[in-house]
């Protein structure tokens, strides 16, 4: 079973083409939505969480993620410290997963994630798919989706990797520039590659 990862900047819509991925019956990992998950249920996380960031974070068992955000936004340390809790705990969590699909003899997995690049996560995978999109397309959409600004959203684009160090490091780029029958065409023709890859 090949091991796929699919990034891509803030924006770029790497969530929609998995959602076409799916659709062809490929299993897909959210590393950010299992970290929600993970820091919600996963007791020796919430510890450390509490440990380091303090118990107040954590208000009736529930993950109050303003204040933890509001702890990090503009401390790069403190982001590190959070992100050396949180990707061990992902990390544990996605070889479960891959087991399981494993189990279940499918041809290939993917594995979604913001900074698989910027973790070096793409390393232990067989394949990485980037999702790309122009910058000016980026923040408009991520600005609609998140009701920020547009300035908010470019700050939050230079926190990332730029798009094309990420480029180099891809097997597939899918340009996710036009409307979304171009996206749904590139992602059925890589689908096919990869199941021939599989073989």
């Amino acid at each position: 079973m090949l091991k796929v990862g699919i990034t891509g900047g803030i924006g770029s819509g790497k969530t929609t083409a998995c959602k076409f991925f799916e659709e062809l019956g490929v299993p897909v990992y959210y590393a950010d939505e299992r970290a929600k998950y993970l820091m919600q249920r996963e007791l020796h996380l919430i510890d450390e969480i509490k440990r380091n960031f303090g118990s107040e974070v954590y208000k009736d068992g529930q993950l109050n993620r303003p204040l933890l955000a509001a702890k990090v936004f503009n401390n790069k340390q403190q982001l590190q410290l959070l992100n050396s809790l949180v990707h061990p705990a992902v990390f544990r969590d996605t070889e479960r997963w891959v087991k399981e699909q494993s189990a279940k003899k499918v041809s290939y997995v993917l594995q979604e994630a913001a900074l698989l690049v910027e973790t070096g996560s793409y390393k232990k995978l067989d394949k990485l798919i980037v999702v790309t999109a122009p910058l000016h397309t980026r923040t408009e959409r991520v600005s609609q989706r998140d009701q920020t600004s547009v300035a908010e959203v470019t700050a939050r684009v230079h926190n990332q990797l730029p798009e094309e160090e990420k480029v180099k490091l891809a097997d597939y780029v899918i340009k996710n520039d036009k409307d979304l029958d171009s996206l749904k065409k590139q992602v059925l023709k890589i689908h096919e590659q990869l199941l021939q890859e599989a073989k």
